[in-house]
């Protein structure tokens, strides 16, 4: 399992999500990520090395963006980081992340 960061953007959002039900899906997208994170759809071009996934509820499309690093640790060796860096409605979702990056 790997282990996760959430940047400040994706922090901000994810806080400010009243809907419970939509909160639990952004939070099992983020364990489904933890668990396998090739999961996500790898971007191109102005985007490469980033993934995102795509979160349907209630007829709207919502992203969720993360890249994954690999660190070294002493004591373990080699782990995967996912770090989230983004969450939203998938409306100007990527002009948003390209101005963040």
């Amino acid at each position: 399992m790997a282990e996760l960061r959430i940047l400040p953007p994706a922090a901000k959002y994810l806080k400010k999500l009243k809907d419970k039900k939509l909160k639990k899906l952004f939070q099992d997208t983020i364990d489904q990520i933890c668990a396998n994170p090739e999961t996500g759809e790898e971007k191109r071009g102005d985007l490469a090395g980033i993934r995102c996934c795509d979160i349907y509820y209630n007829k709207t499309n919502y992203e969720l963006a993360y890249t994954i690093e690999y660190i070294q640790r002493e004591d373990n060796g080699e782990v995967e980081l996912v770090i989230v860096i983004m969450a939203g409605t998938r409306e100007n979702f990527y002009d948003q992340l390209k101005a963040y990056i």
